[in-house]
């Protein structure tokens, strides 16, 4: 049994010594290899000044030597701290910086870039360089350690102190109201939890071979990393280029003979209009799990029709929580427009809708999800006052004890069958023209138009009304479409004073780098251009 995180491979190395752990572009890592290196990384951050709590960030695109910094790090018995390669370097920077990392894992050319940016002093003081460059000319920090130099360490592990189960294993920088990133701190225990329930659900075995397609700054990386190497299974890391060809991805999950998939909606819609499933058997793909947004139910029963074989899973949780409730896709029915249920709660997982009086809502009531149990976040690092307002007492059962328990801020109801529906974010319910509007269900009534293969909603501040609302929509290859079409169609739908004000066509819709729709960056770019051509119905 494994209380922290580097134990699971520890343990795997011990029983599946040669089975491959990590696979990456033809390059392969055994169990026993894998435990090895990673050993000889925690040595070094060890001899380096770096041990129990100290933060230690890697800054690499995914690679065997990412999954072995994760390994390293955690045996070191730091917190490790994954940082987008693709994010501007001030970014990154001000998360250095705002966690105070001691050590960082990367490459001569990103530190180059970087450390220009860094803030003066830096908290940094070892430097592990994954490439062995010296960095040129670039300031470095007191100790630099270079990656050949690794297989002169001892490669036993290091001894103790080690952390307990409570103490945080990584940090999960995302998106803050306030403008700047806020750090998710996750312990051993919260993370094993998820780990545990997911490998007993999904059957994980050692002759799996798991997809790792999300970026490892993303919370759904925890499944394929750690579920993979509790196992003794193997995790393949999808070349990040492929997720703008997905024919090409398609070809590659037959290729490398993918048997659990795990990745965002909006990747998987892409290889159903674009990826020609027909051409491929995947024979040995058993389990798809998505998550992270809604999965239009035309795309999932397409998906389903081309890879009829396979179990479906939607899982719901926020990074605070990882997944906390998840939904067996038995079928979709021929004529289903409406979202998939998030389902009931995980095991060792207790969830519940409370309403705006602080009081459980009865069965069919709206209600914002809260989430209780082993699985939830320490809090926000170095946000005291929004931990606070994030998590809070559980106050409903005085026998249950002092325990705390997590508002996730998204509004649900619970349908007689015992599965809970999203009904979309507090934070996503505008107003206009004195209406509270829920953007979430305009994208579902545009969504169940067959022409559109794409769809995100915005809301564009307006002196007069509130907020305008605003379609942006890709339509399908070959398929015509006007706005005058998509404003009748919605009128059948929805409400009049839900219609979109403004419908916008493009060929593609921008992304982040974890595969979601960017919908700030949709409303940076209507208020920054005054210019831009687009379609305008009347809202009157």
């Amino acid at each position: 049994m494994a209380y922290l995180l580097h134990q699971l491979l520890t343990n795997s190395a011990r029983r599946y010594p040669d089975n491959v752990a990590v696979s990456a572009r033809n390059r392969n890592i055994a169990y026993q290899d894998l435990d090895k290196i990673s050993n000889q990384l925690a040595g070094a951050l060890r001899a380096n000044g770096i041990g129990r709590g100290n933060r230690v960030g890697f800054y690499l695109n995914k690679s065997i030597e990412s999954i072995v910094a994760i390994f390293g790090i955690l045996k070191a018995g730091a917190v490790y701290v994954p940082l987008d390669p693709g994010a501007p370097v001030k970014r990154v920077a001000y998360i250095i910086g705002n966690c105070a990392m001691k050590g960082l894992v990367t490459n001569g050319k990103k530190w180059t870039a970087l450390q220009p940016a860094l803030p003066e002093p830096s908290s940094l003081c070892c430097l592990v360089l994954a490439d062995g460059n010296p960095a040129g000319d670039a300031l470095l920090p007191g100790a630099v350690v270079k990656w050949g130099d690794l297989s002169q360490l001892p490669p036993d592990p290091p001894q103790p102190p080690f952390p307990i189960e409570d103490d945080l294993a990584y940090i999960l920088y995302t998106s803050g109201s306030t403008g700047e990133p806020k750090g998710v701190m996750i312990s051993n225990r919260a993370s094993l939890t998820f780990v545990d329930w997911a490998s007993e659900t999904f059957n994980v075995g050692s002759c799996d071979r798991l997809s790792s397609h999300a970026p490892l700054h993303f919370d759904l990386s925890i499944f394929d990393i750690f579920a993979s190497v509790n196992a003794g299974a193997s995790v393949i890391l999808v070349p990040e280029e492929l997720s703008v060809f997905p024919r090409d991805l398609a070809r590659w999950i037959e290729q490398q003979q993918i048997t659990v998939w795990y990745s965002v909606p909006s990747i998987l819609t892409g290889m159903v209009l674009y990826g020609e499933l027909s051409r491929f058997g995947f024979e040995r793909l058993r389990t798809i799990l998505f998550a992270g947004e809604i999965f239009p139910a035309k795309y999932l029963r397409q998906l389903i029709s081309f890879i009829p074989r396979a179990e479906y899973y939607n899982l719901y949780g926020p990074t605070e929580t990882n997944v906390c409730t998840y939904y067996k896709v038995d079928q979709i029915a021929p004529d289903a427009v409406d979202a998939l249920p998030i389902g009931k709660a995980c095991n060792n997982t207790e969830v519940f809708a409370v309403n705006d009086q602080l009081q459980i809502v009865a069965d069919g009531e709206v209600g914002e999800l809260w989430v209780r149990g082993p699985s939830l976040m320490n809090g926000y690092w170095g946000l005291a006052e929004r931990t606070s307002r994030a998590l809070v007492p559980f106050g409903f059962n005085p026998a249950l004890g002092n325990q705390m328990v997590y508002r996730t801020g998204d509004l649900v109801k619970k349908e007689p069958d015992g599965n809970y529906l999203f009904l979309g974010r507090r934070d996503n319910q505008i107003k206009s023209r004195g209406y509270r509007i829920e953007l979430g269900e305009i994208e579902t009534a545009l969504y169940s138009h067959p022409a559109l293969a794409e769809v995100a909603v915005i809301a564009v501040p307006d002196d007069e009304i509130g907020n305008i609302i605003k379609a942006v929509v890709v339509t399908r290859q070959d398929m015509q479409l006007t706005a005058a079409d998509l404003d009748r169609f919605c009128s059948e739908r929805i409400p009049k004073y839900m219609l979109p004000g403004v419908i916008e066509f493009r060929t593609a819709l921008p992304k982040t780098s974890t595969g979601k729709t960017d919908k700030t960056l949709l409303l940076r770019e209507h208020l920054a251009t005054t210019n831009k051509t687009e379609k305008k119905v009347s809202v009157t």
